[in-house]
């Protein structure tokens, strides 16, 4: 009995120690460990991550190696060339074609105002027949403009959706390209790390090495003030602009500034490219004023053409930011 006693009080410790070992405050740390573990594993890459490793950005990665192999170009020269090239053959027919269907929306604008003018006759003439409100007869006046001008643009074939098929078509471009550029700047991938040597060889003048940001923050500035020059040459085209456009005008304004300290932190290649697309964007806006380009392009005419645009853009920046 005793040993039996003695025996029994040596297991209690030992017991106490497994109790001491499954006891609750433990077993939350040892499954909260479980957890962290479990959701580090599980965690896929971010949205950025994943688009950087696209299908989309391996092939324009494709394609800027291609082009360089091709041409025997520098890696600057190439990626410039590469840039005037699709824009060239991708956006200006595109931009050629927007500025069509807006001709067409605006020279329907005179026709509109004469059958809304014609409408608002007919539903008053309505509303005192059948007794309307004031309300009423403006919603089916609403309601049957509408109807008139969807009709109209059926008609001339000019929807306003698709003056929108330019933007749909550049901002992919230019982020795949961009992407793509950074992969192969960076050397992110195995794909992409055989071009990084090449690109950090294949800059010139003040930027020689493209994987790294420029140092003088040329390239940036040059790039916010290309794209003010941009948006300053829309808003002085327009003669009457309403208090929303002059909003979406400054967020565009706010956006070429705030692009300016983001070009200073990315790799030169990625700067060069951005700067390349602002300079023929710039040239295609001019380009697509010009009344012999418009004539040659079929885009019908405006009340806003002019046959000296040129002109008039300088005399009415004068005018703005000199008197």
């Amino acid at each position: 009995m005793a040993c039996t006693a003695s025996c029994h009080d040596q297991r209690l410790p030992s017991r106490e120690g497994v109790r001491l070992s499954r006891s609750p405050g433990s077993a939350v740390l040892q499954s909260r460990g479980l957890v962290s573990a479990a959701s580090a594993a599980s965690a896929g890459p971010s949205w950025y991550e994943s688009l950087a490793d696209s299908a989309p950005v391996h092939l324009t990665e494709g394609l800027l190696a291609v082009t360089q192999q091709a041409t025997g170009l520098p890696w600057w020269a190439s990626i410039a060339c590469t840039t005037v090239a699709l824009r060239t053959a991708v956006t200006l027919p595109l931009g050629t074609y927007q500025m069509a269907i807006i001709a067409k929306i605006e020279s329907l604008q005179v026709e509109i105002g004469e059958l809304a003018k014609r409408l608002r006759y007919e539903v008053s003439v309505r509303a005192k027949q059948l007794g309307w409100s004031e309300k009423v007869a403006r919603y089916h006046f609403r309601k049957n403009l509408r109807r008139i001008v969807s009709e109209l643009y059926v008609r001339d074939n000019c929807h306003p959706v698709k003056a929108s098929l330019l933007i749909w078509v550049q901002i992919p471009m230019w982020v795949f390209l961009s992407l793509a550029l950074r992969n192969m700047s960076l050397g992110v991938s195995d794909s992409s790390r055989a071009f990084q040597s090449e690109l950090a060889a294949g800059g010139a003048l003040w930027f020689p090495d493209l994987t790294l940001p420029d140092p003088t923050w040329i390239m940036p500035v040059s790039l916010g003030l290309v794209n003010l020059i941009i948006v300053e040459i829309f808003s002085l085209r327009r003669t009457e602009v309403s208090r929303f456009q002059k909003y979406i005008t400054n967020f565009i304004r706010g956006i070429s500034l705030v692009m300016i300290p983001i070009a200073a932190t990315v790799p030169s290649s990625m700067t060069l490219y951005w700067l390349s697309s602002s300079c023929v964007g710039l040239g295609h806006n001019l380009l697509l004023r010009s009344p012999r380009f418009r004539r040659i392009c079929r885009i019908p005419p405006s009340r806003a053409d002019s046959e000296t645009p040129y002109r008039d853009l300088a005399s009415a920046f004068v005018t703005k930011y000199f008197k």
